[in-house]
């Protein structure tokens, strides 16, 4: 896997181009390959950190935001976890997912983190430290599951 370049930013220092390529590459994801018909730009983006994966030619292959806390839940948020299918299998959501915590930590030191999980990557999501919270659930047609992580466990999660 090549490496990727990170980028961290709130929601107004993104610019036109990478918001472009993250709703872009939301929409090839969540929208067409998932078919889930829904509003992608959900009123949260400009309540968020959003972290971009980039790899050397600046393209977009890995992306997620990070809710604030008390925005939709009380603990911060990671959501909109995707990576480009040409990169899945190679560790990029891994990498993706650990640098995710990292800022999380950094932003919000000693804060568990909630996620609203397709529950098929169940056992992904805990292999980072969250754990089920609640009953399985329907959200746009796919099976879905809340998991947190406690501070504890992500606090040494490793870039």
């Amino acid at each position: 896997m090549a490496t990727l370049g990170w980028t961290w930013t709130r929601f107004e220092g993104l610019g036109l181009q990478p918001l472009y390529d993250l709703l872009a590459l939301r929409a090839r994801v969540f929208v067409v390959e998932q078919q889930c018909a829904y509003l992608d730009p959900d009123g949260l983006d400009d309540q968020c950190w959003h972290l971009l994966g980039h790899d050397a030619q600046g393209r977009l292959l890995a992306y997620l935001r990070l809710v604030d806390p008390g925005v939709k839940y009380e603990e911060p948020s990671i959501g909109r976890v995707i990576t480009a299918p040409e990169v899945r299998g190679t560790g990029a959501g891994l990498a993706l997912m650990c640098e995710g915590l990292a800022r999380c930590q950094d932003t919000w030191p000693g804060r568990a983190v909630r996620i609203s999980a397709q529950a098929r990557l169940q056992r992904f999501y805990g292999s980072l430290g969250f754990q089920a919270v609640g009953e399985p659930y329907l959200e746009d047609n796919i099976p879905h599951i809340e998991m947190l992580c406690p501070a504890e466990h992500h606090s040494g999660v490793q870039r």
